[in-house]
């Protein structure tokens, strides 16, 4: 850029000659900004270079979630196109957070968490810059947890200052279902943890239909 710039002011210059652009890392072109050949203005970017082998993965994340997603926390890297998952480590979480609006109107307040890939390279050495994966944080761990599919889990009604009691499931006696209070320690897609108000080993009924009330009969293809 130096060099561009005092060829183009020196006085009685002809046209500047040409100069070297060399790479400042080594690395892989990613984009070509400037195709064709001409003349480009002093700092105009030519190309974007990237070391493919140095790769990190930033997710958007709630920043209610990102709170719980502290430095170092084990994530598991799904749905990259590869066979299994990888596994990664939060490497940081950003202060700034954005709003974003979400695919149903929602304005959502979101914050960058940048993920290292932990797995070997040689797993993951087909992903590139840009491509798409999932990721799982893992923010706390329980040692023989309790757990019902999260679809057997549903809230109470409010009481009548218009607080909320709590959420239930339905467990199955018999042949008759019975409303059960639960307490939740917390919950992902699959699973809900349970910490109080139910027994290992009991059986629950998943997607309740409205029908299903407290001793009502149940049967088995209901279950």
């Amino acid at each position: 850029m130096a060099r561009a710039a005092l060829d183009a002011a020196r006085p009685g210059a002809d046209a500047p000659q040409a100069f070297a652009v060399t790479a400042p890392i080594d690395g892989r072109v990613l984009r070509v900004l400037h195709a064709s050949e001409g003349t480009v203005a002093p700092g105009t970017p030519l190309l974007e270079i990237g070391d493919t082998a140095q790769l990190e993965i930033v997710a958007e994340l709630l920043t209610a979630d990102a709170l719980r997603a502290a430095p170092g926390s084990e994530v598991r890297i799904g749905h990259w196109g590869g066979a299994g998952d990888l596994a990664g480590s939060v490497r940081r979480v950003e202060p700034s957070g954005f709003t974003k609006i979400s695919a149903l109107g929602v304005e959502e307040q979101r914050v960058n968490v940048r993920i290292d890939i932990v797995s070997p390279r040689e797993r993951w050495q087909a992903l590139g810059d840009g491509y798409r994966v999932g990721v799982a944080i893992l923010t706390h761990r329980v040692d023989d947890a309790l757990r019902v599919p999260v679809s057997a889990v549903f809230p109470l009604p409010p009481e009548g200052n218009g607080a909320s009691p709590g959420f239930a499931v339905f467990t199955v006696d018999g042949d008759r279902a019975r409303l059960r209070p639960v307490q939740l320690g917390g919950r992902n897609p699959r699973h809900a943890w349970i910490t109080d108000g139910l027994d290992a080993g009991a059986e629950v009924v998943i997607y309740p239909p409205q029908a299903v009330v407290d001793g009502v009969r149940v049967k088995p293809g209901m279950r």
